[in-house]
């Protein structure tokens, strides 16, 4: 029989963390059941073959929206990971909290308990760095963070270029100050990628009481309205694996929904249309879905020290065997080593803006590499008005939900993405930057007016892969809501959602780490434990945020 105290479904960032959590102390039994398989092997433990696992089949769903109505109707890649560790088992390994800001907007929309206050207990519980802000970061979880080496000069040269246009500098845009330039963290540890498997989901698999059980998740069992198990299928056969206490949806912002809809949950209309019995109407399923779009801005290097010299066959050859060797060197790191959070103008409080900076110039997907020296930005704005949908395309479990994030729906989107070319201009023009620059390669130095920049955003805007948001967590009054703030799904006992699905609205910066604290914190709620006691600290906030962008 698979019956188990606790049933989770999908062993991705949250629900790693939420498993270690419930199994801690061996009083529950816990089963957490996923289609993927392992992650061992080079493509995913090795940080700088990171454009490999996103892009293989055997790790990834393979999803991609419908056509895209505002971006000349391009279909863009939406992948989440099928393996162990979920999506931080594929991801570019970028640690990023959010800003406190992000939290105290969920409590104000109905998350109460949410706020910043409230969530930076268990940021700090889950941690494991030591180079954070005394008092803000944590020391001693399960999940390590470091700063990449930053050996090449072009890190050092951004965060200059930064300070030269008159931004902030910030030590630790995870501590009390996240607005300004400075190092990027990174799940890395001992050269290795630190994946929520890593962190959480293999030290919990040692323990008596805890299991994994591959399997396709296809429904959840309601009896009553009360969830008493998940319908799998595995080798062709379909079981029941048995929950005497609780099911916890932990399967993405697109799979999620789409499960809770094919088990009954969801807009009564879409459920009937697709001959599924309502068992809770809950509007809210699959709406509200969020993402964060970015551009790449590259410019050529007349210096020849970037990583364009490493992408031969020989020097991968060489990078590779010294990191199986040794876990040293260029394989050892993401190469997201620098980063910004800046404000687009005056009268915003806390940054919309995020920049990933990288030594090369080259696609995230690991593609259309130019063939010169170069660098880039990765830069987009963190809060985009835009809001998609999740939507069964039939009832067959094993059919891909339709997925549309309304990209770029929004009027003030387009100016946003402009701010963010030209300000990227601005900064790559900056004294510290006059040794290394060369031509601009994207998206060129003719592309100037309003109209050439809108086309250059519809030909190449990207998704930085943070889909989020179509549960949406809030009070349980709200028609919209899908769980309540203590993510318990509304209509239906014995049944919650603890992932990126529940973010009432995206957060600043990459998804990772606020996806693993939902995990670690959803497991507190789910265990009656009296939850980590609030902290008095406040976030640094520019004082001069209401006259200057700077």
């Amino acid at each position: 029989m698979l019956e188990a105290d606790y049933v989770i479904v999908g062993a991705g960032s949250a629900g790693s963390a939420l498993a270690y959590r419930l199994s801690e102390g061996g009083k529950y039994s816990v089963i957490v059941i996923e289609l993927g398989g392992s992650d061992f092997g080079p493509f995913i433990q090795m940080p700088a073959a990171l454009s490999f696992p996103m892009n293989m089949a055997r790790y990834d769903w393979g999803f991609s929206t419908e056509p895209e109505p505002h971006l000349g109707g391009r279909r863009l890649a939406t992948p989440r990971g099928k393996v162990v560790g979920g999506s931080s088992s594929i991801n570019g390994m970028v640690y990023v909290r959010g800003h406190a800001r992000d939290f105290d907007h969920w409590a104000e929309a109905g998350a109460n308990g949410w706020a910043f206050a409230d969530v930076l207990p268990y940021f700090k519980r889950m941690e494991n760095t030591k180079d954070g802000e005394d008092g803000w970061r944590g020391t001693d979880g399960p999940l390590h963070v470091q700063r990449g080496p930053r050996l090449n000069p072009l890190y050092q040269t951004f965060v200059e270029a930064g300070r030269e246009a008159g931004f902030e500098l910030t030590e630790d845009y995870n501590g009390a100050k996240q607005e300004g330039f400075g190092p990027m963290e990174q799940t890395i540890h001992r050269g290795r990628r630190w994946s929520a498997a890593n962190a959480y989901l293999k030290p919990a698999l040692k323990r008596q009481n805890m299991s994994l059980v591959r399997g396709f998740a296809r429904r959840i069992v309601i009896e009553n309205q009360r969830a008493v198990g998940v319908e799998i299928e595995a080798e062709k056969v379909i079981q029941v694996v048995k929950a005497q206490l609780e099911v916890v949806i932990t399967a993405s912002a697109i799979n999620s929904p789409k499960l809770l809809k094919l088990s009954g949950i969801g807009p009564a209309e879409e459920l009937t249309r697709n001959g599924i019995n309502v068992v809770a109407d809950r509007p809210g399923v699959g709406q509200n879905l969020q993402d964060h779009l970015e551009l790449y801005i590259q410019q050529e290097c007349v210096k020849p020290i970037t990583l364009y010299s490493k992408l031969g066959l020989f020097s991968k050859a060489l990078i590779g065997a010294e990191w199986l060797l040794f876990k040293t060197g260029l394989g050892a790191s993401n190469h997201f080593e620098a980063a910004a959070f800046v404000r687009s103008r005056p009268g915003y409080d806390y940054p919309d803006i995020q920049y990933h900076f990288l030594p090369a110039a080259i696609r995230y997907d690991g593609k259309a590499a130019a063939e010169v020296h170069g660098f880039q930005a990765h830069v987009g704005p963190m809060r985009s008005k835009s809001r998609g949908t999740v939507t069964l395309s039939s009832p067959d479990p094993w059919q891909a939900p339709k997925i549309r994030f309304n990209y770029m729906a929004h009027e003030d989107d387009w100016a946003d993405f402009r701010h963010c070319i030209r300000l990227t201009r601005e900064i790559f023009s900056q004294d510290a930057f006059a040794p290394y620059r060369g031509r601009e390669i994207a998206p060129g130095e003719h592309v100037t007016s309003d109209e050439a920049l809108d086309d250059f955003i519809r030909e190449h805007v990207e998704s930085a892969y943070h889909p989020c948001g179509t549960c949406r967590m809030g009070d349980k009054d709200d028609p919209m809501s899908v769980v309540d703030p203590e993510l318990k799904v509304i209509g239906v006992e014995g049944l919650r959602v603890a992932d990126s699905s529940i973010f009432p609205r995206i957060t600043n910066g990459n998804l990772n780490a606020p996806s693993i604290m939902v995990g670690e914190k959803a497991a507190d709620h789910i265990l009656g434990k009296p939850l980590l006691p609030p902290s008095n600290q406040q976030p640094w906030i520019n004082p001069r945020w209401q006259v200057s962008d700077r």
